[in-house]
């Protein structure tokens, strides 16, 4: 359990009679920083409700306020440090509550694991730098749901309680009150829904307490209430607190309590009755899983960039000395987070409000590839490339390539390289000189640069070095494609039919199973949407209003590396483009897509079916996985789906893989892939949308993504799914380099995870000290075992256990020698860091769901290679700028 700053309410009752049912009244301001404006009026009003809030602690001496969204304080700080002091003086006084501990109220389903992780992170060290403590209640009052592995990443975030709104009472029945609330491996946190709303008007706040006793039980347990004027900001009014002062006063009224979310959780606890809840919180606004397609691609290539960036910028540190990104990339990090606020990462703002969405994550993916580039290029230049390597085999004019590989285990993918080193046709040799198949495809460019596409073996976490050089042979291209649509790879073959753009059949070779059904259905469906923004209401999307028709059919590749076939189709004045490819050696057909949509009011939905029976659909989350019913409901998922059965007697699945989607749903054994929906910008049922007013569709235009289908013999935990998510949505790297004379191989890998399940996440550098290296990595497949982490370059091998769904965060001192210590999210080893050094206490480790010791071992192994006064309430870390505040920087 984390631990608390102790806040005692200011004259909680005020006149009210001793009585069973107390009611907390929580003060707040929830404000959207975005959605019907811009960024610049949110934090307009964020100064002015904060003024608001102080100036009614001056005149109700019972009066507190609870706050969340820490980027607020940020802002403030940043414009306005008077006002930022005198903030600091009402929390040091109790009066203040500091909660949520996350950048801003984040889209609950949407972000990464790691997106969660860097919220609580930034946040709870900026608040502790700031005023000496943390949020211990998270608050998401406004998202439209809520992802089942929360409570982990909250109890290790230093939070052990939370309040939510979404879903309301008739879309999700949950326990009376407080409850426990269960992540899948087993942490917890005490949990409640907030009643009725989370703000009220200016006026009495009467009704609010009626509706929300009308919510609550019949019981002696503790209840909470919200009010405050909220959306775009305001907090309590002068009506609101007079009108909690005369309820307190009458007769038959349950004592009003002006309280922080801290008391009322504090008194919940005490509770032997409280119920429990294991799972996710859902479902509430379902089309904010796909509304706004490019937030959405931007916000997962921003995620996987800067996780890269981190990894190559560590590693690259320990073999030269490089800038230190850190505080690059934290704001780079900031802006992602920004973003992923519940009105502008779901789809639900003004349009504006994508033109500025755009431009931050184009700023933080911008740092990501600078980051990037100097620390693979460091790396690169350190490589003996020099002439006659063994990688070259003499042949005059050769090319270097170094290829990095971000997975801590080894990779085969195919590898497109575009260049104009010479006219005509490739050769490529790997690092060990041996020859690697390549052939030319078509280029990205009309004039004389050439595009190869070979197969690439790399190992775990580091690099090899290809050598592109003249072909002395026939262009591998000069053939002219086959007529047929076959693609056979000698692991699938798979058969598309010209009369329905779409696969007719696809057989895994080794057991000759068939995935397609004898009779399948439309694979690129149109469907009617006429519901709004958000999608109230609606729990999945059935009504079809045509289907793409194929124009044109055509095998583009046939050669040694690359078959496909490129279909072309047409729904009225919109185009779809499938490239259907098999590469050799792999496991999975890979489509690139490229949408010209045009409709308004509808949807497209791909279609997988699958021949399988007594299927089970998992799905990906944040960190995690989650079986659902597969009953064509549409729920949120990450970069990949799997359904998992029978087929000839004998275990079998399909996966779908995917680089930009979150909103699936899963029909038996057919998953559907929302690729976009077009309905008018922040249109909130029940508004109607008037004839010929020229409202804004969302989607409109180009779009493109990358899907792959992967089907497997036996579960998808040994097919290792999760791996293949990741490779497709953290590419490898690859460096066009020159000839020149190093001290490292052609070849090397700088870690590995050895492990049936667990997967490394995160390689950066500590935030307390730039010297340790922090490693964070999560149990994929739900089975406790052991992994272990061999780190040449670090000179480390650590072994660590896991638990089932288990994320793990370890931080390895730079002395090879030294104890490495197991933190939580925050990087501290306790609860919270020493309030003298603002370092974390080194003396244990987190422990279990279950209270048992978690075990790290290591070995060492051979390396290859406020208060204007108060000091407490001033105090700000060097890494954090006033540039982090705001959103475009």
């Amino acid at each position: 359990m984390a631990r608390r700053t102790k806040v005692a309410d200011a004259r909680p009752d005020t006149g009210a009679r001793d009585g069973a049912r107390r009611i907390y009244m929580i003060g707040n301001a929830h404000i959207d920083p975005v959605w019907l404006w811009h960024w610049p009026e949110g934090y307009a009003e964020v100064r002015a409700t904060f003024r608001s809030a102080l100036d009614r602690m001056n005149e109700y001496d019972e009066f507190v306020f609870t706050m969340d969204q820490i980027v607020f304080l940020a802002w403030i700080e940043e414009h306005d440090p008077d006002m930022f002091a005198e903030i600091a003086e009402r929390v040091r006084q109790g009066r203040w509550e500091l909660a949520g501990g996350m950048w801003v109220e984040p889209d609950c389903n949407l972000p990464s694991g790691e997106a969660f992780a860097r919220h609580t992170l930034y946040s709870q060290r900026y608040l502790h730098s700031r005023f000496r403590q943390i949020a211990t209640v998270g608050l998401n009052a406004d998202p439209f749901g809520h992802n089942a592995m929360l409570p982990q990443l909250l109890a290790k975030s230093g939070m052990d309680s939370y309040l939510f709104l979404r879903p309301q009472v008739h879309e999700l029945t949950l326990p009376d009150g407080a409850f426990r609330w269960f992540a899948p491996d087993g942490s917890s946190v005490l949990a409640a829904r907030i009643p009725n709303e989370y703000c009220t008007s200016a006026r009495e706040v009467n009704y609010q307490v009626v509706k929300s006793l009308a919510q609550l039980p019949t019981t002696d347990r503790p209840l909470v209430c919200f009010y405050g004027v909220g959306n775009h900001g305001g907090g309590p009014t002068k009506v609101n607190i007079e009108s909690i002062r005369e309820m307190a006063r009458r007769d038959g009224t349950p004592p009003l309590a002006a309280a922080t979310a801290r008391s009322y959780f504090d008194a919940a606890a005490g509770d032997p009755l409280t119920a429990s809840f294991t799972g996710e919180l859902q479902m509430h606004a379902v089309g904010c899983y796909s509304a706004q397609s490019e937030v959405k691609r931007n916000n997962r290539r921003c995620e996987n960039a800067l996780r890269s960036a981190e990894k190559w910028a560590t590693l690259a540190s320990r073999l030269a000395p490089l800038p230190d990104a850190r505080a690059e990339l934290e704001h780079a990090w900031k802006q992602v987070l920004f973003n992923q606020f519940h009105d502008i990462l779901p789809g639900s703002s003004l349009p504006e409000a994508y033109s500025d969405a755009r431009d931050t994550h184009g700023e933080a993916a911008a740092i990501a590839a600078r980051v990037t580039n100097r620390s693979v290029q460091s790396i690169a230049r350190q490589i003996d490339t020099s002439a006659g390597g063994p990688s070259e085999r003499g042949v005059a004019g050769s090319v270097p390539v170094v290829v990095f590989n971000p997975h801590a285990f080894p990779v085969s993918e195919t590898l497109e390289m575009e260049f104009g080193a010479f006219p005509g046709p490739a050769q490529v040799h790997d690092a060990r000189g041996n020859p690697v198949t390549v052939q030319q495809i078509r280029s990205e460019s009309v004039t004389s640069r050439r595009r190869y596409a070979l197969r690439a073996e790399l190992p775990p976490l580091g690099y090899t070095t290809l050598r592109f050089s003249p072909a002395t042979g026939p262009d591998q291209q000069a053939a002219q494609p086959p007529a047929d649509l076959v693609l056979d790879n000698g692991i699938l073959r798979a058969t598309i039919d010209p009369a329905t753009g779409w696969l007719s059949s696809l057989v895994e070779l080794a057991s000759g199973t068939e995935l397609v059904p004898g009779t399948p259905g439309p694979h690129a469906v149109v469907l009617d949407d006429p519901t709004d923004t958000w999608s109230h209401g609606v729990r999945s999307y059935r009504e079809v209003a045509g289907t793409f028709r194929p124009e044109s059919v055509v095998r583009v590749d046939a050669g040694p590396v690359r078959n496909s076939v490129r279909v072309t189709s047409r729904y009225r004045e919109s185009t779809l483009v499938e490239e259907i490819r098999l590469d050799a050696g792999a496991q999975y057909l890979d489509v690139a897509v490229t949408v010209n949509w045009q409709q308004q009011l509808q949807a497209l939905k791909l279609r997988f079916p699958a021949a399988l029976d007594d299927t089970v659909a998992t799905h990906e989350i944040p960190y995690g996985h989650l079986v659902r019913p597969a009953e064509g409901q549409e729920v949120p998922s990450h970069s990949w789906v799997d359904v998992t059965g029978r087929a000839g007697g004998a275990e079998f699945g399909l996966a779908l893989i995917n680089d930009s989607k979150y909103s699936f749903d899963v029909d038996g054994a057919e998953i559907g892939m929302m690729v976009l929906r077009s309905p008018a910008y922040a249109w909130h049922d029940p508004a109607v949308l008037e004839p010929g007013v020229p409202y804004r569709f969302q989607d409109q235009g180009i779009q493109r993504m990358r899907y792959r289908l992967l089907p497997h013999a036996g579960g998808w935990q040994t097919a290792g799914v999760p791996a293949a998510g990741a490779v497709l949505n953290e590419p490898v790297t690859a460096v066009l380099d020159s000839n020149h004379p190093g001290t490292l191989p052609l070849e090397r890998s700088f870690g590995r995870v050895r492990s049936d399940s667990v997967m490394l996440t995160v390689i950066k550098p500590g935030e307390d000290d730039p010297d340790t290296v922090v490693v964070r990595a999560y149990e994929t497949a739900g089975t406790a075992g052991t992994a272990e982490f061999d780190l040449p370059l670090l000179g480390r091998t650590v072994t660590a256990e896991f638990g089932a769904c288990e994320i793990k965060t370890l931080v390895l001192p730079a002395d090879p020698v030294a104890g490495v210590t197991e933190v939580n999210l925050l990087e501290w080893a306790d609860e919270t860091p020493d309030s003298a050094a603002g370092r974390p206490e080194s003396d244990g480790a987190t422990g279990h769901a279950d209270g048992s010791e978690s075990a790290v071992a290591t070995a060492d192994s051979a390396a290859s290679g406020s208060d204007a006064s108060s000091s407490d309430a001033s105090a700000s870390d060097a890494s954090d700028s006033a540039d982090d505040a705001s959103p475009a920087g």
